[in-house]
């Protein structure tokens, strides 16, 4: 079959824009630029963060706006159950045993979540043990996160009879059950928050440190680091410069992790009773209270609970979240 040949003229010149060609069609994004849209596309941990920063704003607010003081002791109140305004329904209503427990008290007279059994309001007393909850397992992390990467930067960093000897103390405080060593920490110190803070961080630094070593071993043999041992920079200036900024990631996951860690060691402190001493207010004394009267008032530990479940599955959920954003080679 013959096949006719095209004219030139079927032909047109497209004009080609040199500067068009070269424009980028998506934008450049930094590293933390593509982190920050991987983890708006993990609604799970979006919406953990919000429900997090709704926590702390009612927890700080508490310390100018409480519904009553939490620590205002009114053996009248004692024990009444949740009472909602304008609400009936069973365990809003102020009822209990088919009972009103706020007959003769007045219409302005009620609770949200109930009274313990010392008359003090349940809502105030969590809206504070939140609070105090939160302190604790941020400052407590916040010395984790300092002693950790210090330790863990210098032990990677050095290397040889150095990095040895200074894993040999990490394996010795791990081979110590925590519990162990807060007991004695307490028995040393008042029982009260600086020293649940200080027993919380004694031990609490080892997974960051162990974490920042292996990471720093393998960026200290990277040709950027060993370009600026060329260049004569020292090594404190590297670790500030290009070890610290690398290191970002891992430090910002393992910070998600361990704050929960802390709130919830502390909780556990305090339900056993080595905790926080009486008044003060914190999820784990809340807990510690409501048990002695669960099976007849279970709403005394119910709602300390909830928030306390809240924090956790919250706080771990945007740290799966960090950990694929700030993953590069995780896919979405």
């Amino acid at each position: 079959m013959a096949t006719s040949k095209l004219s030139p003229d079927a032909f047109k010149h497209v004009k080609v824009d040199a500067a068009e060609q070269e424009r980028i069609a998506t934008p450049a994004l930094t590293f933390t630029q593509d982190a920050i849209r991987r983890l708006k596309k993990n609604k799970a941990a979006v919406i953990s963060l919000w429900v997090l920063v709704f926590i702390a704003f009612i927890s700080i607010i508490s310390i100018w706006l409480s519904p009553s003081n939490p620590n205002k002791q009114s053996l009248n109140y004692a024990n009444l159950p949740p009472k909602w305004p304008g609400i009936d329904l069973p365990g809003l209503n102020g009822y209990m045993n088919g009972q009103n427990k706020y007959a003769g008290m007045g219409k302005n007279v009620y609770f949200l979540l109930g009274t313990d059994y010392l008359g003090r309001d349940l809502l105030s007393r969590i809206m504070v043990g939140t609070r105090v909850s939160l302190f604790i397992g941020i400052v407590a992390t916040f010395f984790d996160l300092t002693i950790g990467v210090f330790y863990g930067i210098v032990s990677g960093w050095r290397g040889g009879m150095t990095d040895t000897l200074m894993q040999r103390v990490i394996e010795i405080i791990s081979s110590i059950p925590n519990l162990v060593v807060v007991i004695l920490m307490l028995l040393v110190f008042r029982p009260g928050l600086t020293s649940i803070i200080l027993a919380i961080a004694f031990t609490g630094w080892v997974t960051m440190a162990r974490l920042i070593r292996a990471q720093t071993l393998q960026l200290k043999d990277q040709e950027f680091v060993l370009a600026a041992r060329t260049l004569g920079e020292s090594s404190i200036k590297i670790a500030f410069k290009h070890l610290i900024p690398n290191l970002s990631s891992t430090i910002i996951i393992q910070t998600m992790f361990t704050i929960p860690t802390a709130i919830f060691f502390e909780a556990f402190l305090s339900y056993i009773g080595i905790g926080l001493p009486a008044p003060t207010a914190s999820l784990g004394t809340l807990l510690s209270d409501g048990q002695k009267n669960l099976q007849v008032l279970p709403y005394q530990l119910l709602y300390p609970a909830i928030v306390i479940v809240i924090l956790m599955l919250a706080f771990n959920l945007l740290a799966d979240g960090l950990r694929d954003a700030f993953d590069p080679r995780s896919e979405h």
